[in-house]
Order: structure tokens, then sequence, then C-alpha cells
């Protein structure tokens, strides 16, 4: 177990390491002036001493390999570098983003897999019936719904036309709330894009755990519980269900690292101010060093995403341990 346990964190450390270089390089090989992904159109009313400090400020007159040295010490440290658009460290940006993605992603993955499971677990255990039939068309619908259509028929009805949420932010912008009414703003404006999120993210979840459901139900073991007369409720909750779960392990670990990246739609969409948004202002601000560092939290998180469920796979899975 120690063996595999070190082959794997091994072998995501390589993954991490060579995801670092690409990201480091990425920007270094685009064809152009280095200064205007940096200071955008206004290069041109810089003077040769402003573009040689600027140059300087990032490491670009260090040689290539100095560079990268530089670049491996900085991120090992939490230095990404300072933002040209916004006038501030990199990580004081990020580290005012990304708890409202961990709020969103990390709701949205709970509810959905909750949901999933239930739904997914009900479809089978009543399979070939109306209910299946329903569940599935239902899901279907959802998972061939754009992200971006879903949240703006959500602003529009209940937004714009009830007026029940706001549409945008994570909290109202004037007269600043304490206590008990500023946790409610933030769920009041956690609402439609939470309802986004899970509603795009269910389906995936649903037919995993159906499927799975599916193959459990034709074991051995569930035969004999129901030749032993067991209830129903126990059959489908204590055998059914339960060994079914194991494979929604695997999708929760893998789900917790691509969340990040499928949030930046709905933020964009709802203004959310989240690492997604923080993308969205870096690509229409031509701020790529902050573009660059939310390339490497998600790759990273994907990757974390995907060796925490290498690891915990075989605890939840006797025949994956031997």
């Amino acid at each position: 177990m120690t063996k595999f346990l070190a082959q794997k964190i091994a072998q995501y450390a390589l993954v991490i390491f060579i995801t670092v270089t690409i990201n480091f390089f990425l920007p270094r090989l685009m064809p152009g002036n280095p200064l205007i992904y940096l200071a955008g159109e206004d290069v041109a009313f810089l003077s040769a001493e402003e573009k040689a400090s600027l140059l300087a400020d990032y490491g670009l007159d260090k040689p290539l390999g100095q560079q990268y040295i530089i670049y491996l010490k900085n991120i090992t440290t939490g230095n990404f570098g300072y933002s040209y658009q916004k006038k501030k460290p990199i990580a004081d940006i990020i580290k005012e983003r990304l708890p409202w993605t961990l709020l969103l992603t990390g709701s949205a993955l709970i509810l959905s897999s909750l949901l999933g499971v239930v739904f997914g677990a009900a479809a089978a255990w009543r399979r070939g019936t109306k209910t299946d039939a329903a569940l599935l068309i239902q899901f279907m619908f959802f998972n061939s719904m754009p992200s971006f259509w879903v949240g703006m028929i959500l602003v529009a009805v209940f937004g714009a036309t009830l007026r029940w949420f706001p549409i945008y932010g994570a909290q109202r912008a004037w007269m600043p709330l304490s206590g008990w009414a500023y946790y409610k703003d933030i769920l009041r404006h956690l609402v439609l894009p939470l309802t986004t999120m899970v509603l795009i993210s269910i389906p995936s979840t649903f037919m995993i755990m159906r499927y799975s459901m599916l193959n459990v139900l034709g074991e051995d073991y569930i035969l004999m519980a129901k030749a032993k007369g067991l209830r129903e409720n126990t059959i489908k909750y204590r055998y059914a269900v339960r060994n079914a779960l194991l494979p929604m392990v695997t999708i929760f670990m893998l789900q917790l690292g691509y969340m990040f990246s499928g949030a930046t739609v709905i933020e964009t969409v709802f203004a959310y101010p989240g690492l997604g948004r923080l993308m969205f202002e870096a690509v229409t601000g031509r701020d790529y060093p902050v573009l660059q560092a939310s390339f490497l939290i998600i790759t990273v998180a994907v990757v974390l995403g995907n060796l925490l469920a290498d690891l915990l796979y075989p605890l939840v899975d006797p025949k994956v341990r031997r």
C-alpha cells in the first residue's frame, strides 16, 4: 500500500511539474512584444526608461533559464507576480476571489452529488417504469442546456421579472450589513448561480449513479437478500445503494477539480466575484499574469482532485486495496 501511494504521489507531482513548466513557457512563446501583454495599448505611451523598468519588474530582462528558476521559487512561496491592470499583487487578488468560488462550487458539488445519487438510485430501482423514463428525459434535457442559457433564464424570470433574488454580485455594494443580515444577503446572491450550476451538474452524477445501481441490482447478494424476504428499503439502501456509491467517490473528487473551470461562465453571467470571473476580466483586460496564475490554480485543483480520488478509492473498496 505504501508503494502504491508513493507511486501515485510521484506521478501527480510529475504532472504538476510539467504543468508549471508549460504555464511558464506558454506566454513567453507567444509572438509579439511582451510589453503589449503587460501594459496593453498603453505601451505606446511609455518611455524607453519606463519600458526597461517594466521588464525589470517582471524579471523579463534576465535570461530565460534564470527566469524559470525565479518563477519556480516564486510559486512555491505563493508569489504569482503583480497585476498591471489592478495595480496590486496577484496573490492578494486571488485571496479575495477564491473564497467566493469555493463557496459556489463547493455548495454546488455537494447538492448536485446528493440529488444525483437520490434520483439515480430511484430511477434504477424503478427501471423500465414511467418514473425511470421521466427522470431520464428530465436530466437529459438539463444536460443539453448550455450553462449561460440556464443562467440567463433564471435571471430573466426570478431576478428581473419576479425580483425574488439579486441578479449580480455576491453581496450588496452599498450599506454594508452585519450579523445575520450579512449572511442572508450572501445566500440570496448565491441562489441563482448555485441553482444554475446544480442544474447543469446533476445529469452526469445521475447517469453514473443509475448505471452503477443497475449493475449492483444484478448481483447474487441482491437476489439472496430478496430470497430471504428482507424489507425493500433494507435491500435498496443497505445493499444496493451502499455498493453502488463506490464509483461516486471517484466522480465526486474529479468534479471537485473540474468545477473550478466550469464556474467561469456562470460567474461571468451573474458577475459573481470568483476565480472564474477574474479569468474573464483578465482576458478582456489583457492581464496575462493574472490569467497565468488562474490557469495554474485550476490545473493544480484538477490534479489534486485526481490524486485524492486515487488515494481514497482503495480505502472504500477492499478489492482495489488487494
